[in-house]
């Protein structure tokens, strides 16, 4: 029984004679991609196996473009950088067991940063599955279960006809807020028996709005007008819900500093007169947020890196909002807001008082001169100038990645702006290869990968790839000989360094051997030679010979 007010879609008679007489030669991998194009999809990265090769072979079939990294932990974080620039799930198709699992890392690191990836991966035939031990190729007991506890969402598929539908709930759950990675699971029998079921067509799969509750946002506001010291933190949240412009305007019309924490860079306008920027990890930004009575929190759990390493103690009210429910109050007891941050920052924006505190910009003044001060006393220059000449060598509007190396640890202090990097879980090896993946969503601005000599050789085999897709990726590789934070960490800790020592190669050489023109440079002539690296077509690579040193911890 259908009611007046119910949509019925009928199919018109051409839809009802394309759908009893689908075209030959389809098989479950077709149900796949042609899920994937009524999603909306036009790039998905990957690597084929043998479980997965009936997706592959539908691609062939699909104007979707396909990015193939070497390896797959690789292909995952050039799927999360690809979601991270625009916003939109990037799908990742893998195969089973051990092409899974190499994924693992990149799918903890697009969770800890709320990337949306929707990685399809093959499963052993449907005869295997339910925890036998048949001795199929690539099996696992349980394959689902070593990503349950990384992933956002699991969705199985046991027919051809579960597949476009477990694709668009994985694809909801993977853009609802908070953003994520999600597992779907298909096996090669499904993916590769021939299909009898009608061509895929548009797929609805609208994520779900994460409202605030209205009577929290109403004390919220009542607390942050009636403030005489409120401070905003602007975590990743931000920057995910594209809230910048309304978290500006509520800090003016609040006239509250704020600070952006290094997942957050770019939530915030980094000249603005009440931008402290994102000095977390100095103490004269700790004990000033401290000092706040009330602090309002959005977007971020203030976790390690946030908190000064947990060296944080508000003393006033807290104000949380936060689109992930396991993060909200994880570390201070607050007023929890479970909402997008953009929606949330909407309804503060209507409802607060404007303040004014003319007190509110000199404070932010001398709190970054106290920074300064402190920055200047240890003989960091030569830091300094490196990542200021990378900073003007790079266009303004030119994305950035970088891997877990001592430049990208200042890089998450002192760069003026938006940019992304692997902190969230941590793991070596992101940059190269996430910037493949924003370079595959735009072609037309270059992208800068900053690393390690020891991260750079998690992801040195993307150097085939990023020729053979001639992708304008400038690598900026730092060679210090080792792995040099883990160095300075053992030698404060221990006196001594043990395995952090490496024999690295000729990384020019090496570059130039795929094809991909690359320069050794100086401290001195850094910003030319980046500069003209950045400006020519497809990939290049600079290798800059130096040990650079950490300013001092204040948590300690």
């Amino acid at each position: 029984m259908t009611h007046d007010h119910d949509v019925v879609l009928r199919p018109t008679g051409a839809q009802t004679a394309a759908a009893l007489n689908p075209p030959p030669g389809r098989a479950g991998g077709d149900l796949v991609v042609e899920t994937l194009q009524g999603l909306g999809a036009t790039t998905v990265f990957g690597l084929p196996g043998q479980h997965a090769l009936a997706m592959f072979d539908a691609l062939r079939r699909s104007d979707l473009s396909y990015v193939g990294l070497r390896m797959e932990n690789n292909a995952g974080f050039a799927a999360d950088a690809y979601g991270r620039v625009t916003g939109e799930a990037a799908p990742l198709l893998l195969s089973t067991g051990p092409g899974a699992l190499t994924s693992l890392a990149a799918l903890q690191e697009a969770a800890a940063a709320s990337a949306p990836v929707v990685a399809i991966c093959s499963q052993v035939p449907t005869a295997g599955l339910g925890g036998g031990r048949r001795g199929h190729l690539h099996e696992l007991r349980d394959q689902q279960a070593s990503f349950r506890d990384v992933v956002k969402s699991v969705h199985p598929v046991r027919g051809q006809s579960q597949i476009p539908s477990a694709i668009a709930a994985a694809w909801e759950s993977a853009l609802t807020a908070p953003h994520g990675p999600v597992w779907v699971e298909i096996p090669q029998d499904v993916l590769s028996a021939e299909t009898a079921l009608p061509v895929v067509t548009a797929v609805d799969a609208t994520p779900h709005d994460l409202l605030p509750r209205p009577e929290l946002t109403a004390v919220a506001a009542e607390l942050l007008s009636s403030a005489a010291r409120p401070v905003i933190i602007a975590g990743g949240g931000v920057v995910r819900a594209d809230a910048a412009g309304k978290l500006r305007a509520l800090a003016e019309k609040l006239a509250a500093p704020v600070v952006t924490t290094f997942g957050g860079k770019g939530a915030f306008p980094w000249e603005h007169p009440l931008s402290l920027r994102s000095w977390l990890e100095d103490r004269h930004t700790t004990d000033f947020l401290e000092d706040a009575d009330v602090l309002l929190v959005v977007g971020s759990g203030l976790g390690e890196l946030s908190s000064n390493y947990h060296t944080f103690a508000p003393r006033g009210r807290v104000i949380q909002i936060e689109a992930d429910l396991g993060k909200l109050e994880s570390n201070h007891p607050a007023l929890g807001i479970h909402a997008d941050a953009r929606v949330a920052l909407a309804a503060l924006l209507e409802t607060v008082r404007e303040r004014t505190d003319p007190a509110a910009a000199e404070s932010v003044r001398t709190v970054l001169a106290k920074v300064g001060e402190r920055i200047a006393g240890q003989g960091l220059e030569t830091e300094q100038r490196i990542l200021a000449d990378v900073r003007a060598a790079l266009p303004v509007d030119a994305p950035s990645f970088w891997d877990m190396t001592i430049l990208a640890y200042w890089a998450w202090s002192a760069w003026p702006g938006a940019l992304h990097s692997a902190q969230g879980a941590g793991g070596l090896g992101y940059a190269f290869p996430a910037a493949i993946g924003a370079a595959a969503a735009d072609r037309t601005r270059p992208v800068l990968a900053v690393s390690g000599d020891g991260g750079a050789m998690y992801s040195i085999a993307e150097l085939a790839t990023a020729r053979q897709y001639d992708l304008p990726v400038t690598w900026l590789i730092v060679d210090d000989g080792g792995y040099g934070i883990l160095r300075e960490y053992m030698t404060d800790a221990f006196g001594a360094a043990t395995g952090t020592e490496l024999v690295t190669p000729d990384f020019v050489a090496l570059a130039e051997s795929f094809g991909v023109p690359a320069v050794r440079t100086s401290v001195e002539s850094l910003r030319a030679d980046l500069a003209k690296a950045l400006a020519e077509p497809g990939p290049s690579v600079v290798v800059l010979p130096a040990v650079l040193r950490m300013f001092a911890p204040t948590h300690r």
